[in-house]
């Protein structure tokens, strides 16, 4: 008989949350900073592939991956064998203070995922924010301008710095103060909610249209502005892809200016959507690139990428204790290795199955409103009503609440939706017991009202 983690679909032997779970959760009640945000009472103990067993021995099956962190499953073989053979070899040196030849060598890997002909320099880190942070200095001292612009709905950190970009909730932003100076956001192209009935592909013009001709005008010369910021699919914001006409001309404008375009691909990058970065579906080039999340299968390592005219700062100018930790750029060689052999295909290609499963959902379930994405970077918009697209946040929730408790795992994103972010592994087995999952859920909550 297969142990709990050999299985490739959920298994629970306790009401949830089990008698250790609840231990746990009353000791973190206790213990831990009140601002952590839990979805559910999962506490996790082990995870192999796409399923995360609990303390009390109930298995899930995992379609959040850690916020699309855990990009080829959790504790993959391959990726544990390199973490551990460089753990025994060299765990940490600053790359600030000493060259060690794993930074060349992630750094190489990296730059040759990216098209484009311009020639690439990378700088390591830890996390998204920081990659966001070295994003932010690096515009700003390649341009001598200081004026950034970003967009509402997006999540770009926590840090100070990301903080002053992010327009995603105003909880993230209330109490902490002045931010930083010079920063504004113009709307999103939202295609499912856009104001001038435009589809996925055309929404957007008249937020250019906004920005040429209101914002450069009213607000910032275009020679004041550093760089634009943009995700080429929002993740906080609700899974909504940017439009690749939209990209295409936001790149344009920034040409003609002298702005850099930065592009997130914190969440959207590492071949999740089928491609290594989803602004590859636009065809175009970003000045900065920033990357983290699924680079290295849970370690925490982050990157920003950029072109070797931009990247042109003098020593000291920026600099990291840990980015680039040898154990991390062990792990992310490993995860780079497994996403090119495979694993991005098959996020292509499950993308597609599950698209073609539940497509027509807005069609089949009067709560759901849009259903969007690429590759496995998928979300579902709920909707009290569908004429109205009144959104839905209680819906949602519970609908989230009622997969756990199926045991399947899934995040909220932006205000309403549903986002389903899992490994990059997972077979058409695991992808239809999430979809039978979600159906089931959506008939219940449907009930409710």
């Amino acid at each position: 008989m297969p142990t709990t983690l050999e299985v490739k679909t959920p298994r629970l032997i306790t009401a949830l949350p089990g008698p250790k779970a609840q231990q746990v959760m009353a000791s973190d009640a206790k213990f831990m900073s009140p601002s952590l945000t839990r979805e559910y009472a999962l506490v996790a103990k082990k995870g192999h592939g796409a399923i995360v067993e609990d303390v009390d021995g109930n298995s899930f099956l995992d379609f959040a991956a850690g916020i699309a962190v855990c990009s080829t499953g959790h504790c993959h073989p391959k990726v544990v064998e390199a973490i551990q053979k460089q753990a025994a070899e060299l765990i940490h040196i600053s790359g600030t203070d000493f060259y060690h030849h794993h930074l060349p060598q992630l750094a190489e890997r990296l730059v040759a995922t990216m098209p484009g002909k311009e020639a690439k320099k990378v700088f390591f880190g830890n996390s998204g924010t920081e990659a966001v942070e070295g994003a932010i200095k690096l515009a700003r001292y390649a341009t001598k301008r200081d004026k950034l612009i970003a967009f509402y709905g997006c999540f770009h950190g926590r840090t100070l710095g990301s903080l002053s970009l992010t327009a995603s909730k105003n909880t993230q932003r209330k109490n902490f103060g002045a931010l930083l100076a010079g920063v504004e956001h113009i709307p999103f192209p939202y295609a499912y909610r856009c104001a001038h009935g435009h589809t996925a592909e055309t929404c957007g013009t008249e937020i250019l249209e906004l920005l040429e001709q209101q914002m450069f005008k009213r607000l910032f010369a275009p020679e004041e502005i550093a760089a634009i910021i943009i995700e080429p699919i929002q993740g906080e914001g609700g899974f909504i892809p940017a439009p690749a006409f939209f990209l295409q001309e936001l790149q344009r404008i920034c040409n003609r200016h002298g702005i850099m375009l930065i592009v997130d691909e914190v969440q959207s990058g590492v071949g999740r959507t089928g491609k290594w970065w989803a602004y590859e579906h636009a065809g175009i080039e970003p000045d900065i690139v920033c990357i983290a999340k699924g680079i290295a299968s849970g370690m925490p390592l982050s990157a920003f990428v950029a072109k070797e005219s931009v990247m042109t700062w003098k020593k000291g100018s920026h600099g990291t204790t840990y980015g680039g930790n040898p154990v991390c750029i062990a792990s992310a060689m490993a995860t780079l290795d497994l996403i090119e052999n495979g694993y991005m295909d098959n996020a292509r290609k499950m993308g597609e199955y599950i698209f073609g499963r539940i497509n027509d959902w807005p069609k089949r379930f009067k709560i759901v409103g849009d259903v969007r994405g690429k590759g496995l970077m998928i979300g579902i918009e709920i909707a009290r009503d569908q004429k109205t697209k009144e959104k839905a946040a209680d819906l949602r929730d519970a609908v989230i609440s009622k997969a756990f408790h199926k045991g399947l795992l899934v995040l909220s994103a932006g205000e309403n939706s549903i986002r389903v972010s899992p490994p990059l592994l997972i077979d058409e087995e695991q992808a239809d017991f999430a979809i039978r999952t979600l159906e089931e859920c959506l008939r219940e909550t449907e009930k409710t009202i």
